[in-house]
């Protein structure tokens, strides 16, 4: 599917997400905390050496039937993490902007997993004044949100 958009804004109009971290990418926490005051479902998997009191510690303790997926990993592939997530369900894969590999978009193809990429969530979910709103205004302006 064409990444256009409307695709990447009606991403977030799903009820319930996976976002999984690795905590090296600051947006992954932002984009959890944004989507629960949206009264969404989002399960946080934190893959870190310390995750998150109440986090899942894998996508095995996922529950079947969660379609939308943020990954934001950059210390392991998240190429291995995609089988699994079909298992339980996912249908896309929102990666965040520089996380997505050679490796995760060949095997997005063939798990027969859509997938965004090369734009960070808070883009498209930040709310307020923030440097996720001066950078929505740019990105608009030049053409790349």
């Amino acid at each position: 599917m064409e990444q256009t958009t409307s695709y990447r804004e009606n991403f977030w109009n799903a009820e319930a997400f996976a976002i999984i971290t690795d905590k090296t990418k600051p947006a992954m926490k932002w984009t959890a905390s944004e989507l629960k005051k949206r009264e969404k479902y989002v399960y946080l998997i934190d893959l870190s050496d310390s995750p998150e009191p109440g986090s899942l510690k894998s996508v095995s303790a996922l529950p079947v039937g969660i379609d939308h997926v943020v990954i934001g990993l950059t210390k392991s592939e998240p190429a291995d993490l995609l089988p699994a997530l079909k298992e339980k369900g996912a249908k896309i894969i929102w990666f965040h902007w520089r996380t997505e590999t050679e490796k995760a978009l060949a095997a997005c193809k063939e798990q027969d997993l859509e997938c965004v990429t090369e734009r960070c969530p808070m883009l498209y979910i930040g709310s307020g004044i923030s440097i996720h709103g001066v950078h929505r205004a740019i990105a608009k302006m030049t053409g790349k949100y």
